[in-house]
């Protein structure tokens, strides 16, 4: 499943993505909650920072880019301060703002949140204050946006619709949103929003509820998967979807389609710091993933590390395809996703440092997996938290002089028996004399190696603790290694030899 996830998100494409929707400003104040305060029974937040971020609609655009491809807002913002700080805000980060409209008498939305420490860690928000007003747009408002928008339809591959119910989603924008993506075959995926009349998102591709939104437009008490499924049927039977992602937080994604059998997604438990923007996450990854062809059930478990990845920030961070990468690389336990390649490692240790984790990486042959090898790798993965094991390839053993007959096994078949061991958490093949390079690339915290080294006698030890890492000299099982077994076998002669070699032709000319 890893694998196919990954090859899935090398696939994604730079779709010209359209995100219709209410913009919105998010504010952040962050600071230590140090007492109570003397006034009154409230904490006393000492600020030390202020952050702008994009939210709402906005927010969609923003980890539509975050995720590789071309977006586009359509939106309206007041004529303030707050609307062109916005648009700015937008600009910087390549979202295409020119069918974001100001306009007079309609201030933009602002969310202003403010996130305490405790003992100067774990930050949580305290309290969320909201400017806006949540009057539809009048029909000039509404004119002047879909005068520049609709023309321009047909240049995009997907349609995201963000309703945060602050106006701009209009029974009339909504609709005629969805009837031109349908005459133009481009697919138009919904976010609604609570409580909302869903009778105006007919005829869209999907629509993304959670548990809440779905037991309002259906009557649905969505606690177990067959009643996430009743009501997915419900919502593609009455708004003519072509399928409908039901949101299930922790337990993942329920996809119901018009035809065929519905499907659990899973999803991997996290630690949840915060779930803003967790939503918007999951319609962003759904909108890229449809309009670059990939089937809805690969979309959907894509959404669910996307989403996934965003409720362990905090505050809504975009997410990319590299973090997507990592997290999917940290966490696979099958032995085919333990061997990657150089690029796959450094994104994977990228993700695994993150989670505050220790990597400690070794290096060898390993021709002739034994109890030695094994012991001395349990040793190694209690140095850290990630045990890298790079695998000399075999070009590069047979520049080792090991002797003629080595490789006994192939390089793949090295791999293959290292990744099987739990205490190791990546193997990588390298082509070079020396680990150099890769100690270069990856620098991991702790460089290892089993046998009788002495620090300065384990090489690249100058690299490691050149940037600061630490080298670790481990312990050998007397009279355990490959070239003492090769010797013992050589002895026993050629006749009880040649059954061994007789398994492996490729080496019986060294």
């Amino acid at each position: 499943m890893t694998d196919n996830l990954l090859q899935a998100l090398d696939s994604l494409a730079e779709p010209a993505t359209l995100i219709v929707g209410d913009a919105i400003l998010d504010r952040y104040i962050w600071g230590n909650a140090e007492r109570v305060s003397q006034e009154a029974p409230v904490i006393l937040l000492r600020a030390d920072r202020d952050e702008v971020r994009l939210g709402g609609a906005a927010n969609v655009a923003n980890m539509v880019r975050g995720l590789g491809a071309r977006a586009t807002l359509a939106t309206v913002v007041g004529c303030d301060m707050q609307g062109a700080e916005l648009s700015r805000e937008l600009e910087a980060v390549g979202v295409d703002t020119s069918l974001v409209i100001p306009v007079a008498h309609r201030p933009t939305t602002v969310k202003e949140r403010f996130i305490g420490r405790a003992q100067n860690r774990h930050p949580h928000q305290m309290l969320r204050v909201d400017r806006e007003v949540r009057e539809p747009l009048s029909t000039e408002q509404e004119d002047l946006l879909l005068d520049l928008l609709l023309p321009r339809l047909e240049s995009f591959q997907s349609v995201l619709i963000s309703d945060y119910g602050k106006g701009v989603c209009t029974p009339r924008v909504i609709r005629s949103v969805i009837e031109a993506g349908q005459r133009l075959g481009i697919p138009v995926v919904v976010d609604p929003r609570p409580g909302q009349d869903y009778s105006l998102y007919v005829g869209a591709t999907a629509v993304t509820p959670n548990r809440l939104e779905t037991r309002l437009a259906t009557g649905i008490d969505v606690k177990t998967t067959e009643q996430a499924f009743a009501a997915g049927r419900q919502l593609c039977e009455t708004l003519q979807l072509d399928h409908a992602y039901v949101t299930l937080d922790a337990d993942g994604i329920a996809l119901v389609h018009s035809q065929g059998q519905p499907q659990l997604l899973p999803t991997r438990r996290r630690q949840v710091y915060d779930i803003t923007g967790a939503g918007d996450m999951v319609l962003a990854t759904i909108g890229v993933g449809l309009a670059s062809g990939l089937p809805p059930a690969t979309v959907g478990r894509l959404a669910n590390v996307a989403g996934g990845l965003e409720v362990e920030r905090v505050g809504v961070v975009p997410i990319t395809r590299a973090e997507m990468r990592a997290d999917l690389l940290a966490h696979s336990h099958a032995s085919i996703g333990k061997i990657v390649t150089v690029d796959e490692l450094a994104v994977a240790l990228e993700g695994r440092r993150r989670q505050g984790q220790t990597v400690v990486f070794t290096n060898g042959c390993f021709d002739l997996l034994h109890a030695g090898h094994v012991s001395y790798l349990q040793q190694a993965a209690t140095e850290g938290d990630c045990l890298v094991v790079a695998v000399n390839s075999d070009r590069s053993v047979r520049g080792l002089n090991k002797g003629p007959e080595r490789p006994i096994f192939p390089e793949q078949q090295r791999a293959a028996l290292l990744a099987a061991l739990a205490a190791v958490d990546f193997v990588v093949i390298f082509d070079e004399d020396t680990p150099h390079a890769l100690l270069e690339r990856l620098r991991p915290e702790v460089l290892v190696k089993g046998g009788t080294y002495a620090r300065h006698e384990i090489v690249g030890w100058e690299i490691v603790e050149g940037y600061g890492g630490r080298v670790c000299p481990l312990g050998v099982v007397p009279g355990l290694s490959t070239t003492n077994i090769v010797g013992r076998l050589r002895e026993t002669g050629a006749s009880r030899v040649a059954p061994f070699l007789n398994d492996f032709p490729e080496r019986k000319a060294g």
